[in-house]
C-alpha cells in the first residue's frame, strides 16, 4: 500500500490513470488496488483529460502565484472531504467501533489519516481494530447479513426492512427490526422507490353512474365479498401495454386480470371474467370501480347484473375512493416495471404474469395481512 501523504511522480499517475481507461475495472476498484484516495485518482484523470501533457508539473516547476495557487486547492479539497466525512458519518459520532468501522468501509474514498482526524479517533487505534479477531456480535451480525442480502435479491430487490425483518422471523430468527435497518445500511440495500402512476381514467358523460356503496371500507370479512378493479398502462417497445385487474379484498389477491394493447370494455371484461370463472363467487357481491367508460358500458354493466354483481363506483376525481387498487399498481410499478424496459408485448405479458401470479398472490409478504402472502392468509382462514 501506497503510504499516506506520500507524493506521486508523473509517471505514475499516468499509468493510474491509463489502468482507470484500460482495466476494465471500476475508478474505487484501481484506488483501492493502489491505495490511493478514490478522490486523488479522480482528480488525477480529471487533470489528464484537461492538460494532457502539460498535467502533473509538480511543484518545483510551478511560478509563486501557481504555487500559492495549488496550495489554495489542496487546502479547499482538504476541506471538502472533511466535510463529506461528516455528512455521510454524522450518525455513527457516539460508539468508537462505528467510527472504526465507517473508516473501513470508506479507506478507497477518502485518506484514513484525514478520516481519523474528522471523527476524533486515532490511526493507530484504527489499525489496531482492524487486527483485532471479530466479536461473537460482529459475526452473528456477519451470518445475519449474508441472510439478509439472500433475501433481498431473491426478491428482486423489492423488499425493504419490515418485509426482510418478517421473513427472517418466519426461518427462525430471532432479532430486532432496528438491528435489520442497521445492517442493510451497512450492506448498502434498500427497496426500490415507487414511480408516479398517471391516470388513465376516460368517463363516458352519457354514463349515469352507481353510488359509491363501497365508501371506503377496504375491508371484508370473507373472501369474494369486495371486489376492486382498475386498469393501468405499461410502455413497451411495440406501444402501450393495457393491464386490467380485479383485486379481493379480503385477502388483497389479484383475482382476475387480462393484458393487450387496447384499453376498451372487451380488456375490462376479460379480467372480470376470469376472476368470476375461478371464483364463482355468490349473489350479492360487491363490484367497485372508477367511473371510467369501460366500467360504465352497457356490456360490462349487463355482464355484472347476469351474475348478480352489485355496483359501486368512485366519486369523479376522487382516486382515494379506489385507494387500494391505487396502492396496488404503485407496487407494481415499483416492484417489476419501472425497472425494465420491455421490448416487446410478449416479454410484459411474461413479466407481469410472474409478477401477479408467481410473485405477489403467493410469494410477497403484504403488511396489511400481517406479512403473510394473499394465498398463506386465505388457506389460513379457511
Amino acid at each position: 500500500m501506497m503510504a499516506t501523504g506520500q507524493t506521486y511522480d508523473k509517471t505514475l499517475k499516468q499509468e493510474a490513470v491509463q489502468l482507470v481507461k484500460t482495466s476494465g475495472k471500476s475508478q474505487r476498484q484501481v484506488a483501492e488496488d493502489l491505495g490511493v484516495a478514490m478522490s486523488t485518482l479522480s482528480r488525477w484523470c480529471s487533470e489528464l483529460a484537461t492538460h494532457g501533457e502539460q498535467a502533473f508539473v509538480g511543484s518545483g516547476h510551478l511560478q509563486p502565484e501557481a504555487e500559492e495557487m495549488r496550495r489554495l486547492r489542496r487546502e479547499n479539497e482538504t476541506l471538502r472531504q472533511e466535510r463529506d466525512v461528516l455528512k455521510k458519518a454524522r450518525h455513527l459520532l457516539a460508539p468508537v467501533e462505528e467510527r472504526f468501522r465507517f473508516i473501513e468501509q470508506h479507506r478507497g474514498q477518502f485518506e484514513v489519516r484525514l478520516m481519523c482526524r474528522v471523527l476524533s479517533v486515532s490511526v493507530g487505534g484504527f489499525y489496531a481494530w482492524r487486527k483485532r479477531p471479530p466479536s461473537a456480535r460482529e459475526q452473528e451480525d456477519g451470518t445475519i447479513t449474508e441472510q439478509i442480502v439472500n433475501i433481498y435479491h431473491q426478491h428482486q430487490g423489492r423488499y425493504g426492512s419490515p418485509r426482510i425483518h418478517a421473513q427472517l422471523r418466519d426461518e427462525g430468527i430471532s432479532l430486532g427490526r432496528k438491528r435489520v435497518v442497521r445492517l442493510m445500511k451497512q450492506a448498502q440495500l434498500a427497496a426500490h422507490h415507487t414511480t408516479h402512476r398517471v391516470v388513465t381514467t376516460r368517463t363516458d358523460p352519457r354514463a349515469t353512474p352507481a353510488d359509491n356503496v363501497l365508501d371506503r371500507a377496504f375491508q371484508a370479512q370473507r373472501p369474494d365479498e369486495k371486489w376492486v378493479a382498475d386498469g393501468t398502462y405499461i410502455a413497451t417497445g411495440s406501444g402501450w401495454m393495457y393491464l386490467a385487474v380485479v383485486l379481493d379484498l379480503f385477502s388483497r389477491r389479484i383475482v382476475g386480470w387480462a393484458m393487450k394493447g387496447r384499453q376498451d370494455e372487451v380488456l375490462v371484461e376479460q379480467a372480470v371474467a376470469m376472476a368470476v370463472k375461478h371464483r364463482k363467487p355468490a349473489a350479492g357481491l360487491l363490484h367497485h370501480s372508477d367511473l371510467g367508460c369501460q366500467y360504465t358500458s352497457q356490456a360490462y354493466q349487463a355482464f355484472l347484473k347476469d351474475h348478480d354483481i352489485l355496483v359501486s363506483m368512485s366519486r369523479k376525481g376522487n382516486c382515494w375512493d379506489n385507494a387500494v387498487m391505487e396502492r396496488f399498481f404503485g407496487t407494481l410499478k415499483r416492484e417489476c416495471t419501472s425497472r425494465t424496459h420491455f421490448a416487446t408485448y410478449e416479454e410484459a405479458r411474461t413479466a407481469l404474469f410472474e409478477y401477479i401470479e408467481v410473485y405477489y398472490n403467493r410469494v410477497r409478504k403484504h403488511s396489511t395481512l400481517g406479512y403473510l402472502s394473499p394465498v398463506q392468509f386465505e388457506i389460513m382462514k379457511r
